[in-house]
């Protein structure tokens, strides 16, 4: 990285940082897509843990015998 010294050259080094940025988004769309959602077959391939309905009060990381 090129050392900044003064604030018109942050100013260029992030201007040109944000188009080269820019510029690499732009190429990989034109490789992969754009980015959508699952559809509701891949949803539905999901496998998922739903919350936990266990209680955790005589868990040890729920109480006071760590502390």
């Amino acid at each position: 990285m090129h050392k900044v010294t003064n604030m018109k050259e942050l100013c260029a080094y992030v201007e040109a940082k944000k188009s080269k940025r820019a510029h690499e988004h732009s190429e990989i769309l034109k490789v992969y897509g754009k980015c959508t959602g699952f559809t509701n077959k891949e949803y539905k391939q999901i496998k998922h843990s739903q919350k936990s309905s266990f209680p955790k009060q005589h868990k040890a990381a729920y109480n006071k015998i760590w502390r």
